[in-house]
């Protein structure tokens, strides 16, 4: 205390005093160790991200009639009242004022969504806690009750903290294409770096590092020579500081967001690293608490060391407008805090995820760094930097009495492309050889752990998934063989009752109201159980069993797909405001092989199960068995659509239908993009086997041939059949098939060769083929016995052949190509996306015709928003009372 005493007296007496030495020595030994203690940096990757918005962004509006502006006007009305109120427009035409609020305005709306504007500011809250300390470090009680009138009455106490701040805090934001950008002509780029420089402007102490690409002559031989640039904003705009050679182009070697880290890592500063995304915010009395934390590197509480990586939570802010937003914002706060905590302790095994994670600086300086960037394989790079600590012996831990606010996506595509991206990463995780080393390198518990809190959660999401296959084409098969009705109708299992009450509680589990217990607690814990109960509830009448159970199906497919073949890739989210309607087209690019295609499959078993089990059937016991399977199909086939703004509006579903039958007539080729053209889009879904090994191919191959279970069992059931078991009805059923693909295919080469130069020879061939075709019919139904329910029961049974061929035409492509039938195989293909996109779409256009059903999703969508008194119908008809969205107008 005395010691605080003299120094405080020791500083004011330097002002204009006279001190001894002593007193020197002792103040400047002081802030020596405040500078040297707890220094540490951010670091943030940046590719092309929104900095700041721009005035055309801000007013430009979406097909709907909304602007971004206008829609943060409506959801933030009182902070918007609060903002005219503090900047006071005086509605003149002045050009500076116009200037002023404009540039206000843009400032106001980036910091509302997630943009690096936000970052940057929240980040920069660390600097003015550091400033903030110092005043307190270095004052008595009467200059701090004061005010610290001593600091901003004489300039080099501000300097002094300035400095200090300065020694103590290094805020690096690694813009890979920053030289790019500069150098560009692009419209865009040139506003991004613009936005970055002036970013550099208002922060002195920010530092942007970027990859600079020269053409240099070595030898006499001009080659390109590539750099890591550090700069800085100064009187010359911005000011180089360093320049570091690379031996090549980083972002060849590995993938993009690893890479634009581990080139910048050299340029921070300190003991302690903190990774912050673009997504991130910050709060300033977090910041402040930044001391406190750094104090836990220099606690060994795991057999004497001290954490390589100390996790914090993170607060999501975007959860309060749409329902979608507000289950990822209750998933994503379960899995920070609950989820993180255990897998800390007792589990030991939490590694890194992306979140403001701090790390042990110079521990991973010297063990390769915080990024591992191999392509494709370290696509999810943020738990590789855990792995590699964790096997180099560190320890991570967990600590949440500071948090750091995160941004998550908050549309139903945005959603589905994230969730197919770490979905991906972990296919990829599970070939890496990290993880099998860290498998054997664990004790027996603690392997476990590992495995479920991993690669094991995405497996058993596959294995979830393909056990309702497997139940359900057993069942098939039972039925179509006759075994089920055998072991129903025996006389000494024919009571159930035991059975059926085990399995109505079975059936409840299996909708997956168990995986929610965590996020249950964690809200009760924070909030209070009754309030944890109401939420619950009232996300079960949002449908959240429904979203989840259509992301269960987004996990299963890209893992499954990553492991079988490989080849996973960075998926851009987006980041935008998103409460506006997604297209039909779109939704089915995006859902089509992942949902669309199995729900399809799934449905159809359950209606051959029901009916050719249904003549025998008397118990409870089929409803018991397939209600969650039906839930399942209902769930993958309609949820993008159900949780899709304006899904049922009348005038949207009938642009949705002409927008998708442009989409699916337009022909592809080079440089058409799939958004355009259903051949691109088609190409592109089959990138997966053009990369593949011919074991990706052969077992593609063998999965195909489940489908051919539907024409064996359906065809010995048909009346046209007789009851006959002979294999020759099997071939026949094969006959009728081949048939028919060779009238598709005289079809499709009659359109090519005469469609325009010989239209009546196209409509004689036509005319031939469709009197064949009525002359068959009547012969098979007069002669050999043929029903309508057959015709029926046929469809069901072709169906899946088609499809099957289908598939085994793209995996065997390049074969088909060298004998002339891949366009047989495509225009096969576009009939079969024609028939997924009717049938999806008649129900649709059904329940557009009620008007209480759009209104009806509205409700369900935005309830959040409804109880805040939002008026979110008008912000998705787009209309507007009055002209709010011009910064000219607002007073």
């Amino acid at each position: 205390m005395v010691v605080k005493k003299n120094s405080v007296v020791a500083m004011k007496e330097g002002l204009g005093k006279n001190v001894t030495s002593t007193r020197k020595k002792l103040m400047e030994k002081k802030k020596k160790r405040a500078a040297v203690k707890g220094t540490r940096s951010v670091l943030t990757p940046y590719y092309k991200e929104d900095v700041l918005y721009s005035d055309e962004e801000l007013t430009k509006e979406n097909e709907d009639g909304i602007s971004i502006l206008f829609y943060l006007q409506r959801i933030y009305p009182d902070e918007w009242n609060n903002f005219l109120e503090r900047v006071q427009p005086s509605g003149n035409k002045d050009e500076s004022e116009e200037a002023h609020l404009k540039e206000e305005v843009r400032k106001w709306v980036s910091y509302r969504g997630q943009t690096l504007s936000k970052t940057v500011r929240g980040m920069m809250y660390y600097r003015q806690a550091l400033e903030l300390q110092y005043c307190l470090e270095f004052s008595d009680d009467s200059e701090i009750l004061g005010g610290f009138q001593a600091f901003e009455d004489d300039p080099r106490y501000i300097e002094e903290a300035q400095a200090l701040a300065n020694m103590k805090f290094t805020y690096v934001v690694s813009c890979q294409v920053y030289g790019a950008q500069k150098k560009s002509s692009d419209q865009r780029d040139r506003s991004c770096y613009l936005n970055i420089l002036n970013l550099m402007l208002t922060y002195p102490s920010l530092r942007v590092a970027y990859i600079d690409e020269r053409e240099e002559t070595v030898d006499g031989i001009s080659q390109k020579v590539y750099y890591s640039v550090l700069v800085k904003g100064g009187e010359k705009l911005d000011e180089e500081i360093y320049r570091i050679r690379l031996p090549g182009p980083p972002t060849e070697i590995g993938e993009g967001k690893p890479e634009n880290q581990n080139h910048a890592i050299i340029f921070t500063r300190g003991e302690a690293l903190q990774t912050i995304d673009m997504n991130q915010d910050n709060y300033f009395e977090e910041a402040y608490k930044m001391r406190n934390v750094l104090e836990e590197f220099l606690k060994a509480r795991h057999k004497e060391r001290k954490p390589s990586i100390l996790g914090l939570r993170e607060h999501i802010f975007t959860g309060s407008v749409s329902s979608l937003a507000w289950f990822m914002s209750n998933q994503e706060t379960s899995f920070v805090t609950i989820g993180q905590r255990i897998l800390a302790n007792p589990l030991r095994v939490r590694f890194h995820y992306g979140h403001p994670d701090i790390f042990d600086r110079i521990f991973h300086l010297t063990r390769g760094g915080i990024s591992k960037a191999s392509k494709i394989i370290n696509l999810s790079e943020d738990i590789f930097a855990g792995f590699n600590s964790t096997l180099r012996g560190g320890y991570v831990t967990h600590h949440e009495y500071i948090q750091v606010g995160k941004g998550r996506d908050v549309g139903m595509n945005q959603i589905s492309a994230f969730e197919a991206k770490v979905a991906n990463g972990n296919g990829e995780q599970t070939l890496s050889r990290d993880v099998y080393r860290l498998g054997r390198r664990f004790d027996f518990y603690r392997m476990l752990s590992f495995y479920f809190t991993t690669v094991g959660f995405y497996f058993s999401s596959m294995v979830t998934v393909l056990i309702v296959y497997v139940f359900l084409y057993g069942r098939l098969y039972m039925v179509m063989s006759g075994l089920e009705q055998e072991i129903i109708e025996n006389a000494t299992i024919h009571q159930s009752k035991a059975l059926e009450e085990a399995l109505a509680t079975q059936s409840v589990f299996q909708l997956g109201l168990l995986l929610v217990l965590p996020m249950v607690m964690e809200i009760g814990l924070e909030k209070g159980f009754r309030t944890a109960l109401g939420d619950f509830i009232i996300m079960q009448l949002q449908l959240a069993s429904v979203f989840f159970t259509f992301q269960l199906g987004t996990k299963a497919h890209y893992y499954g797909r990553t492991i079988l073949h490989g080849g996973s890739k960075y998926r851009a989210t987006g980041r935008g405001f998103v409460v506006f309607h997604a297209r039909f087209a779109d939704n089915y690019r995006l859902y089509s092989r992942s949902h669309f295609v199995k729900g399809l499959e799934l449905l159809i078993l359950l209606v051959l199960y029901e009916v050719y089990g249904q003549s025998y059937r008397s118990s409870s016991l089929y409803m018991f068995i397939t209600v969650s399977m039906w839930f399942l199909v209902g769930s993958w086939l309609f949820a993008p659509f159900v949780f899709n703004p304006s899904g049922f509006d009348w005038q949207k579903t009938v642009d949705d239908w002409t927008d998708w039958k442009r989409w699916m007539g337009n022909r592809g080729g080079i440089g058409i993009n799939p958004n355009k053209s259903w051949e691109s889009w088609w190409e592109e879904e089959q990138e997966h086997l053009k990369f593949t090994n011919i074991r990706g191919r052969l077992l593609e191959i063998i999965l195909v041939f489940r489908f051919f279970i539907y024409q064996y069992g359906i065809v010995y059931h048909l009346d046209i059949a007789h009851h006959s078991k002979k294999i020759l009805v099997y071939g026949l059923s094969w006959l009728v098939m081949l048939t028919g693909l060779l009238v598709l295919k005289m079809v499709s080469m009659g359109r090519r060769r005469f469609g325009t130069d010989f239209q009546l020879m196209f409509r004689i061939l036509k005319a031939l083929l469709f009197l064949g075709f009525l002359s068959v019919m009547t012969v098979l139904f007069v002669v050999c016995g043929l029903t309508i329910s057959d015709l029926f029961a046929a469809i069901l049974a072709f169906l899946p052949t088609g499809w099957a061929i289908l598939l085994i035409g793209q995996a065997m492509r390049p074969v088909l190509k060298s004998l002339k039938f891949w366009d047989s195989i495509k225009e096969l293909a576009r009939g079969y996306e024609y028939t997924m996109g009717l049938v999806l779409f008649m129900p649709i256009a059904i329940l557009s015709w009620f008007p209480f059903v759009s209104e009806f999703q509205t409700r369900l969508l935005f309830n959040q928003a409804f109880s805040r008194g939002l008026q979110i119908s008008m912000i998705l008809a787009g209309r507007k009372e009055k002209d709010i969205t011009s910064p000219l107008k607002y007073a």
